[in-house]
């Protein structure tokens, strides 16, 4: 049986290399590091955030170290297909989502993996995709 498959959005990526809050670093340990990942949208918007920020001594380190530790999914022509339906889709719905937001989430569809955000943009298209929320605490088994 294959594991399930958790990709983090831009911002479960961001709390995870900040450290904060605490319950998004304690879902991450309930699940093995193997089935996280990140879109190569995550990466490219994380390295913006570098990049924006060149007083941040401590950040382009921290990003690196994470960047090495996750795997990083490439952008290709399923994830172009899965944005093509899931944008068609939303937008006849009348709720899309931002441009990078869309991407990420198509790209989840299309790898079949958790979206893992507390994102609210992401909730209003959610009937399209699976989602979960590391920032809420986990609950004792």
């Amino acid at each position: 049986m294959e594991s399930q498959r958790y990709i983090l959005d831009t911002n479960t990526a961001s709390y995870i290399i900040k450290g904060d809050p605490a319950a998004v670093r304690k879902h991450l340990r309930n699940v093995p590091m193997a089935t996280v990942c990140i879109s190569a949208i995550t990466e490219a918007e994380l390295l913006r955030g570098v990049a924006k920020k060149p007083e941040a001594k401590r950040l382009p380190i921290a990003v690196k170290e994470f960047l090495l530790r996750v795997e990083i999914l490439p952008w290709d022509s399923d994830a172009a297909d899965a944005y093509a339906k899931l944008r068609t889709a939303c937008e006849k719905e009348g709720k899309p989502l931002g441009t990078m937001d869309m991407l990420i989430a198509a790209h989840s569809v299309a790898v079949g993996a958790v979206l893992i955000t507390n994102d609210k943009a992401f909730y209003n298209v959610g009937h399209h995709l699976t989602l979960q929320d590391w920032t809420k605490p986990v609950l004792p088994d």
